[in-house]
Formats: structure tokens, sequence, C-alpha cells
């Protein structure tokens, strides 16, 4: 079984439990022999960022980090590149003491992450631990010195895309499903830098998802084209003997409902 597929039946089996959590974006690195999953998540407090090594051994590691502290975290990357392209060549004779060359902590409500720039005789990494009070585990993951523009290009991108404020789902309409012949479509609310957005999510089985965003002010004119189609449709139903289209068309126009109900900011 695949480190992805092992997540993916984590998140069945908490889905299972109650516990909504769903992958929204993720994105893959390889770099030396390690591999790096950056995967945006939300659960029913908000968005986060997930963060797996995976080394060449299979051993897996992970760190949690609010959409802020990932922020935060891109832009000590790039300080920390900034340092370690100043350095000079690695001289394997005279390491430092405790090996570390640069460090920085970061705080975000009860946990605690310390970033170390280190330097050891395979080489020069940026050790990223995250610590947890009263007695949580203590989770790390190293990043090798030369992917640390890589790995922060990649957290950008996903930052760029949803957004780096905590946002309370309180305020955002619930997340829906919709059940119709074999697939799942998912209809997720969320905002970032550019405002509100609805991620409507085509899944079917064996992995196969596709997405479009529709920004909050369009809202309104997709609920009417989707009511349309749906009286349109349902006028000619006695001309089908399968009906299975009516009531996919009816099924979303009852989500998009759910959602649609602001007051069209084009009017």
């Amino acid at each position: 079984m695949s480190d992805r597929e092992s997540d993916e039946d984590q998140q069945q089996q908490a889905q299972n439990r109650g516990s909504y959590e769903r992958e929204l974006a993720t994105k893959t690195l390889m770099i030396q022999s390690k591999r790096f999953y950056l995967d945006v998540k939300q659960n029913r407090r908000g968005r986060f960022i997930k963060i797996a090594e995976v080394g060449a051994g299979g051993k897996k590691s992970r760190l949690l980090l609010a959409m802020s502290t990932a922020a935060e975290f891109r832009d000590n990357l790039t300080d920390f590149s900034e340092h370690y392209a100043s350095l000079g060549p690695p001289n394997p004779d005279n390491l430092p003491e405790d090996g570390k060359l640069k460090t920085k902590t970061m705080v975000k409500d009860n946990r605690r992450y310390y970033l170390d720039l280190k330097e050891n005789q395979r080489g020069r990494f940026l050790r990223v631990s995250q610590t947890i009070p009263r007695g949580g585990p203590r989770t790390h993951i190293a990043i090798p010195a030369q992917g640390m523009i890589e790995f922060r290009d990649a957290l950008t991108d996903l930052l760029d895309e949803f957004g780096i404020e905590d946002h309370d789902r309180s305020e955002l309409p619930e997340n829906r499903t919709a059940r119709v012949e074999g697939k799942i479509f998912y209809f997720d609310v969320g905002s970032n830098a550019r405002g509100v957005f609805l991620r409507l999510t085509e899944a079917r089985p064996g992995g196969y998802r596709r997405s479009i965003t529709i920004p909050e002010r369009a809202w309104s004119r997709f609920r009417d084209l989707m009511a349309e189609f749906a009286d349109k449709m349902k006028s000619k139903e006695g001309q089908y003997k399968d009906d299975k289209l009516i009531d996919l068309v009816e099924d979303k126009t009852k989500c998009l409902n759910k959602y649609f109900v602001l007051e069209d900011l084009g009017k």
C-alpha cells in the first residue's frame, strides 16, 4: 500500500468515526532521497497544512501548521535559505560544537516550533520540530538545505490559493456532499486573500478528482442557472424513461441553494 493510500484510509476512518476532515490540495516534493507531502486539510475547526516526510526506509514524520503559522514558516524558509547561501563550503573537520548554524522559534496557541539549520558529517539540513505542552508528542522533519527554496515555493503556491488567515468555520456555511451514481460531489466553502469562494469537487472511485472554484460574487448567478436547468428538465420529465439526470440537477440545485441565499452582489 502506498503512503498516499494509507493517508486516504486514515482519512476515511476518521470520517467513519464522525470527525470531519477533507483534503483540499496536495503537493509532492522529492528532495534527495526524501519525499515530502504538503497537504491543505480542512476540518470543523478550519484549515491547516499537514507536512509529511517519508524517508528512504518508509519512515514517516508529520507536522501540523495553522495557515498563519505556515505563512510564518514560509517567510523563515526564505531567511534560512539566504543564510545557507552565505555560508562557505562544508568542512567536516570543523563542525559547529552543537551542530547548529542558525535557530528560530515559532509559537502558535499551544504549539511550539523549533527551526534549526544544522550541519553534520552528512551535510547541512533544516530540522523543524513541533512540540505540544503537557506531555504531548514531539515530532520533527528534516529538509536538506539544498531543498529549502523548492520547499518554500511549493508552500507559497498553496498559501496563495487558500490564504493565510485562520478562519473560524462558524462564520462560513457548512460544507455539504451529494452522492450520485457512484460519484461524490463536495461543496466546500472557504476564503482566502481574495474573498469567499465555493470549491465544487467531483470525486470518482479510483482516485479521480476534479475541482472548480466559484467566487462568492457569482453564486447567485450559478444558482439561477441551475434552477433554470432543473425547471426545464422537469418540464420534459414525461418524455424520459430515465429521470436520473433530472434528479442529479435537482440535487445539485438543492446543495447550491444552501449557499446561494446571499444577495447577488452584482445587483
